[in-house]
């Protein structure tokens, strides 16, 4: 009582300055008086239990204090007396409930292997379905080579990112993210870019969803009403036969493509040639895309995304299982390869191909993880095994896109079958009617579902929170933004449906920016800060961003 007897602005008997006492973090734990809740009133698990009065008055002395605090203005910070240690923190509700508050440190904090496995999950994306596609646009040992080489790259600008924060002395850092060192070198304009190639790749991401979101619901409900029917698949399909049946869907597409309009052009022509009212309503290209307006945009709306967050281990079990179909489907179709170096053949693609940077563009993607990688290494528990265990996630990844990528490409029929008809989504060429392919497809269809407003929430907060501040201004800021996002998909679902395009494009545009051109200016700044930039590493850097410039403009002329 003498405590609160004691006038705000008067001296603090105990000597204390005001700037020790300005947060529970900062506070001598001898000098905090712990305050008395019943044991039986805390909450643990169960939300119904009540708090204790004396509980709620000391939450509404603290809630008081808080009131009278400024940002600036640390004589009214709240008094020692009325901060409890970090084992009696607790969240209050205005309903009267507490729960308990965990320790942070401990409880983010994940072994190597975690945060290893952790890297793969959030890399491993819809890219891995175009992997054995672009290895068909390289050549078979230009693009093993290219595989390398752009996942060594990605390594080692990633590290640069990593290392990044901590190269800025002088100045606390721990908090601090990639954007965040881009606007303390270059200021706004570093801000917004990582910004705004951020959202290219999010964005990106969301259009390719939407594509293969189609494709999947479409092939989905292909499979049920030709099962529902008793219809069996034409045998005039331009495929091979047996228990492992693959297919070219578009035989005619001109070598080295990308076939994205003609493949359009055969989707449309094969809806309308059957001429049934389930073909009318349930078109790839016409009706599908419009049909998930109704069950997407509304999710993107929701103002949280955390119930999606749950399904996360979705995207774990979809790729175990894409491995364990490729694993299957190359035991039972065997290995066709024949190598031709620079001459083309009927059935076979040469092992070097002009048509390379696609494969460079969808790489850049597939490896990407530049814009989150400072916060998924926070968690990890062994700061000093960072770099080790970043290399040993971009190994399991590499390895993961390589075993996908090697077997579905060496595993394609040829002959019948040229390696020219493997897809921008590998598993197009199986039939609808194929089962494993027909559970892989349902598995990638909810895992999308539940990921799609993940990703929709990560760019409202992002372009919302620079806009106005808030992640939530108002319904309708986010229901434009929403509507915005979703035409962008809806539109390249119905007019240029081809994933390994989408993906290689957006790629190489937030890989120039995020991967190589910031990374690479970072990194020299910080060594000319230092003292410790030479012209080798000057050259090197600059040779770094040449790479990523010309890995945006080839794609333009593929």
């Amino acid at each position: 009582m003498e405590d609160d007897c004691r006038p705000l602005l008067g001296p603090d008997p105990t000597g204390e300055s005001p700037s020790h006492r300005g947060s529970a973090g900062s506070l001598d734990i001898r000098t905090k008086r712990p305050f008395y809740v019943e044991p039986r009133n805390i909450v643990s698990d169960d939300p119904q239990e009540r708090i204790s009065a004396e509980a709620a008055i000391l939450n509404s002395r603290v809630h008081y204090y808080s009131r009278l605090t400024g940002s600036s203005d640390t004589m009214l910070s709240p008094p020692n007396h009325v901060i409890p240690t970090a084992e009696e923190m607790y969240v209050y509700s205005p309903l009267g409930t507490a729960f308990k508050v965990p320790d942070s440190e401990q409880a983010a904090k994940n072994p190597s292997i975690v945060t290893i496995f952790a890297i793969w999950n959030t890399m491993m994306g819809t890219s891995i379905l175009s992997i054995p596609w672009g290895i068909k646009q390289a050549g078979f040992t230009l693009g093993i080579i290219i595989l390398i080489f752009t996942g060594l790259l990605m390594l080692y600008c990633c590290y640069i990112v990593i290392k990044s924060p901590k190269a800025i002395r002088g100045v606390d850092t721990s908090s601090w993210e990639f954007p965040d060192v881009c606007r303390f070198y270059f200021g706004k304009l570093g801000q917004w870019s990582s910004l705004v190639f951020s959202m290219v790749s999010l964005v990106g991401a969301m259009v390719v969803y939407w594509v293969l979101m189609s494709n999947f619901l479409y092939n989905t409900g292909q499979f049920i009403y030709n099962h529902a029917h008793n219809v069996s698949t034409s045998d005039s399909e331009y495929g091979t036969n047996g228990s492992d049946r693959v297919i070219c869907p578009y035989p005619k597409t001109h070598p080295g493509r990308n076939d994205s309009m003609t493949s359009l052009c055969g989707s449309s022509s094969a809806n309308d040639s059957s001429g049934s009212s389930f073909d009318h309503y349930w078109s790839k290209t016409s009706t599908i895309p419009l049909y998930l307006i109704i069950l997407l945009l509304p999710l993107l709306c929701f103002r949280s995304a955390s119930f999606f967050a749950r399904f996360t281990f979705f995207g774990t079990i979809s790729v175990i299982y894409l491995i364990v179909l490729v694993t299957i489907k190359a035991s039972h179709l065997g290995f066709h390869l024949e190598f031709h170096w620079f001459g083309p053949s009927q059935f076979y693609v040469p092992e070097f191909r002009l048509f390379f940077p696609q494969l460079t563009g969808v790489l850049t993607l597939a490896f990407f993880i530049h814009n989150c990688i400072i916060t998924l290494m926070k968690s990890n528990k062994n700061q000093e095994n960072n770099v080790r265990d970043l290399s040993l996630a971009y190994l399991l990844v590499g390895g993961t896109y390589m075993y996908v990528g090697v077997l579905i490409f060496a595993a394609f029929p040829s002959p019948p079958l040229s390696k020219d008809c493997i897809e921008p989504n590998f598993l197009d060429n199986f039939p609808s009617s194929d089962v494993m392919v027909f559970v892989a497809r349902v598995f990638l269809l909810f895992q999308m579902i539940t990921v799609y407003p993940l990703l929709g929430y990560l760019v409202r907060v992002q372009i919302m929170g620079q806009l106005f501040g808030n992640h939530y201004p108002g319904f309708i800021h986010i229901l434009v933004l929403n509507i915005l996002i979703v035409g962008a998909g809806v539109l390249m679902s119905m007019f240029y449906p081809n994933i390994g395009s989408i993906i290689r494009f957006s790629g190489a545009i937030c890989g120039l920016a995020l991967v190589f051109l910031l990374p690479a200016l970072v990194h020299m700044f910080s060594q000319r800060e230092q003292g410790r930039l030479t012209w080798q590493s000057a050259f090197f850097h600059s040779f770094l961003i040449v790479l990523g410039v010309a890995n945006l403009m080839a794609q333009f002329f593929m």
